[in-house]
Parts: structure tokens; C-alpha cells; sequence
């Protein structure tokens, strides 16, 4: 809890403080050093989806394929979700995260486990030094099962952000198919390692800082999911690391950033590649940002295929169920995690140097 006894960061950051609690601030040598990030100028691949379906198949797939490789990230334009949507869904979230504190508390909790909640920084009951946001984490795989449990408040949020799930998961769907062509294997390979799927969302929304070179609104860290499907506003916020510097990613209107998580880089025995990636803070613009963590489902058993396994490239990582993956992912203090990524745990060598 934040020392002024507020459970939500926004309701401490909209108090008028002028200088940031005590718990935000990061030790000195874990601050943004917002004077060395890079702006990105076409360098995080932008990519047409439209071509996947028609004569350019081949292209695309070859750009998504060197992508994941290379970046790790890549921005997804004409993906087929139309923009209306987008900027309901966007809206929908700023109005939930503007209700009175009384209203939104409906659905707070600091218990990781359960499967729709609002809390605040990133896992509370491990974190030393808390992060500078607010989020609604929600599980929609089935639908059915979760629909009943979100916000009923903007009146049109369970209409509306279903519509929006169901055309995510169609579009994660695609390029999980894109993904697996781009490794030589069978189209459905990926889809038929994850069982019966898993898919959440957040929404997070981050408020102004008076002081956002002492903090961060998530420091560096690795997704630890298959893959990860971003909507945000237009302000600007994600950063990437690529060759040991920051880039900053800023919002290209109607587009998607996608991100490659811990279990694509097993599954693709360490071809592909789960980018450190973080999020700063504006001290003049709070910033609303829309992930969608597509996952396996728990008892899934993930590891290298054998038809990316030969004398030359042994298998990298042993099996695991997704299940011990994301116990661990929860459990792990976050410093450590966030620093030298969960996937070290389930090495079986040391991949080599790319």
C-alpha cells in the first residue's frame, strides 16, 4: 500500500504530490538514464500483413521470420482489425481507469491467482520497489468462463472487450501459423503444442510522474508467454533493447507491436529470441497501454522440436509444463528475473552466441 493508504497509484499520483513516494524510486544504478535512449527510426520492423493471404505469402513470412530473429519485435500494420475497434477498446479502458476510486476498488485485489483483478505495480507482494502503474488483468479464454467476472462498469466493457478478444486471438492465430512456416515447420505446429490455449489481457494505465527519471512504469523484463499482441495510445512510453541500447518504440496510429515471448524461443531452440523489453513514465501525460498475452495452457509441455534439432544446433532447453514455467515466473523475485530472464532455469546448454 502506498504510504498516503491509497491501494491505486492513481488515486496517489492525482493527490498532488509533488515529489514521488519513497517505494517508486529506483536505486541509482537502476534508473531509465532517459538522456541515452534512442529514438527509432524504421529500425523495429514495420510489417504489411496484408500480403499473407495473396501472392507475397512467402515475403511476409520470410519478414516475420527474420523479425522474431533479429528484434524479437515487429509493428503489424493492415492486420485486419478495424480502427473503430482500436479506439473503442482504448477509450473503454480510459474511461474504467477515470471511474471514482470506489468503483474501480470493486475489483482490486493483490492476489495474483485470481483471474480478474486491478492492482497496482507489478506483483506487490514480492517487489521491493514498486513500478509506476495501475492495471486491470483479466483471463478471456473461453470467454464464457470470464466474461461474468469483469468490470461491469463503462456499461459497454464486457460487449465490447469481448468483440475485441475473440478478433485478437483470430490475428495471434494467424501469425502463430506465420511463425511456424518461418521455422520449416508444419503450419499447426505451434497451435497443437499449446493445448487447449490460454489468452489474458491487461490494461495499463499510467499517470503522470512528477519525477519519471527515478522510476519506471515497468523496468526491463521479458514476457514470459508465447506471444504478446500490444494496442497503446499515442503516447509514447514502450522501449526496447537492441545491440545493449534503449530504443524508444513510439505508437504508429492503427498498428499492433508484437512481441516474442519466453516460449517461442523454446520452441524455436533459441532461433527466436524474447527481447528485454520496459516501459517509462511522462511526467506530463498519463498513457493507457492494451497487451494481450496469448499463453499454452497449464499443462502443456513445452520444449525444442525435433525437427530443429540436429549434431549442429542440440536442443537448447529441456521439457517443462507451462505450468512450472509461470509458478516460477510468479514466484522469483523480480530483480533477478527481470535481469537475467527466466529461460536460464530450464537450460540444458548454453545457447551460442548469435
Amino acid at each position: 500500500m502506498a504510504p498516503t493508504g491509497k491501494l491505486l497509484l492513481a488515486d496517489v499520483a492525482f493527490s498532488g504530490v509533488k515529489q514521488i513516494p519513497s517505494n517508486y524510486i529506483r536505486p541509482i544504478s537502476d534508473r531509465p538514464n532517459l538522456s541515452d535512449v534512442h529514438i527509432s527510426d524504421g529500425s523495429i520492423p514495420l510489417i504489411d500483413l496484408h500480403g499473407l493471404n495473396g501472392p507475397n505469402h512467402l515475403t511476409v513470412i520470410r519478414q516475420i521470420g527474420q523479425a522474431c530473429q533479429g528484434d524479437g519485435f515487429f509493428q503489424l500494420k493492415n492486420h485486419g482489425i478495424p480502427e473503430e475497434m482500436l479506439s473503442n477498446v482504448l477509450d473503454i479502458a480510459r474511461q474504467f481507469f477515470k471511474l471514482p476510486e470506489s468503483e474501480r476498488l470493486k475489483t482490486y485485489s493483490d492476489d495474483p491467482t485470481k483471474t480478474t483483478r486491478l492492482s497496482t505495480s507489478f506483483n506487490i507482494k514480492t517487489e521491493q520497489v514498486s513500478s509506476w502503474r495501475d492495471f486491470l488483468r483479466f483471463h478471456c479464454l473461453p470467454l464464457e468462463d470470464y466474461v461474468h467476472e469483469w468490470p461491469s462498469n463503462p456499461p459497454s466493457f464486457r460487449k465490447d472487450v469481448a468483440e475485441y478478444c475473440r478478433s485478437v486471438r483470430g490475428l495471434v492465430l494467424r501469425l502463430l501459423e506465420a511463425i511456424s512456416e518461418s521455422l520449416g515447420l508444419e503450419r499447426d505446429f505451434i497451435d497443437k503444442k499449446l493445448g487447449s490455449h490460454g489468452q489474458h489481457m491487461a490494461m495499463n494505465y499510467y499517470p503522470p510522474c512528477p519525477q519519471p527519471e527515478l522510476t519506471y512504469g515497468l523496468p526491463g523484463h521479458t514476457d514470459p508467454n508465447l506471444i504478446t499482441i500490444l494496442l497503446q495510445d499515442d503516447v509514447p512510453g514502450l522501449q526496447v533493447l537492441r545491440n545493449g541500447k534503449w530504443i524508444a518504440v513510439n505508437p504508429i496510429p492503427n498498428t499492433f507491436i508484437v512481441n516474442i515471448g519466453d516460449q517461442i524461443q523454446v520452441l524455436s531452440n533459441d532461433r527466436y529470441k524474447s527481447v528485454l523489453h520496459r516501459a517509462v513514465v511522462s511526467s506530463e501525460r498519463d498513457r493507457i497501454s492494451i497487451p494481450t498475452f496469448y499463453c499454452p495452457s497449464p499443462d502443456a509441455v513445452i520444449g525444442p522440436p525435433t525437427e530443429l534439432i540436429d549434431d549442429e544446433n542440440p536442443a537448447v532447453y529441456r521439457d517443462f509444463t507451462y505450468g512450472e514455467y509461470y509458478e516460477k515466473f510468479w514466484n522469483k523475485g523480480t530483480c533477478k528475473r527481470m535481469l537475467l530472464g527466466l529461460v536460464q532455469d530450464f537450460l540444458l546448454i548454453q545457447p551460442r552466441m548469435r
